[in-house]
């Protein structure tokens, strides 16, 4: 019998909270990003892309949701990491799907338990970095 007390999963609603405060963030900064919502196992939970985004920015906000699970951490506290001489260099060839260290990637936790990631692409990375804590920060 395991102790470790249960958590609720990401849920839909929680993954529509997500993309509309990322969405909102973005918009009041008058950006047009993509944003993706993954639940702990790596599944599509939610895809938003404005018609107006840059189209490889759909592929760029998954990539950066699956780093972020995959690794529970920021995208944006793992750049210096995969330069050549650092810790990860050589990490995306060693995943099935190739990951992307720049900022915009953000796990989600509940009771301190990792329950799924966002990724926001198409602004700077600085922007998508902002866009999805404020997405975070709404659910919490």
């Amino acid at each position: 019998m395991s102790t470790t007390p249960a958590v609720a999963p990401l849920t839909i609603h929680d993954a529509e909270v997500l993309v509309t405060a990322a969405r909102r963030a973005a918009e009041a900064a008058g950006v047009t990003v993509s944003v993706t919502v993954l639940d702990a196992g790596g599944h599509l939970l939610a895809f938003r892309r404005d018609d107006r985004a840059v189209l490889i920015s759909g592929e760029t906000s998954t990539r950066k949701a699956y780093t972020a699970l995959q690794l529970d951490t920021p995208t944006a506290d793992l750049v210096d990491a995969v330069q050549p001489g650092g810790l990860f260099h050589t990490l995306p060839t060693a995943l099935d799907r190739p990951l992307l260290f720049i900022a915009g990637g953000l796990p989600v936790h509940r009771d301190g338990r990792l329950i799924g990631a966002i990724g926001v692409g198409g602004g700077a990375p600085e922007q998508d970095h902002g866009f999805a804590t404020a997405a975070v920060e709404a659910l919490a």
